[in-house]
């Protein structure tokens, strides 16, 4: 039997995606994405705790990240984990788990507030199951998202 590898997570960019094109000429975004949650401690008191996530959007996917995305938007995210090593400056081994992401949805308010598309509705950018990631709808309303 065949194992699931999902991660499904809402946030906010800590800083404008970083956008390059590698050998290919395939474009890759990398993003950082805040999550916060709140809860109350032994004592009654509100405690926020941030994690932080990096994420990789291979492909027409990139260009969208890079036209409307930018350091405070919110968005949805859906991918899978993935782990890879690298040797660092001094030759030690180190290991980095991220996301690669499938999907994308931009999330933002009514009133413009700076997040996602022009007129505050969400823009949803899948992965299609067999090619790179591209745009595949466009406009859904926030009370259209499946949470």
């Amino acid at each position: 039997m065949a194992g699931i590898n999902k991660v499904i997570l809402i946030g906010h960019l800590g800083a404008d995606p970083e956008i390059r094109t590698i050998d290919s000429g395939r474009k890759v975004a990398s993003l950082r994405l805040a999550t916060t949650e709140s809860y109350k401690n032994a004592q009654g008191e509100r405690v926020e705790q941030t994690e932080w996530h990096s994420i990789s959007y291979w492909g027409p996917i990139a260009d969208v990240i890079e036209k409307y995305l930018k350091k405070g938007s919110q968005i949805y995210v859906e991918g899978r984990l993935r782990t890879r090593s690298y040797d660092d400056k001094d030759n030690i081994k180190r290991y980095v788990t991220e996301i690669v992401g499938q999907q994308m949805t931009m999330l933002g308010s009514r009133q413009g507030g700076g997040e996602g598309n022009s007129n505050g509705a969400a823009s949803n950018y899948s992965k299609p199951a067999a090619t790179t990631s591209a745009p595949v709808s466009v406009g859904e309303e926030p009370d259209d998202l499946p949470f």
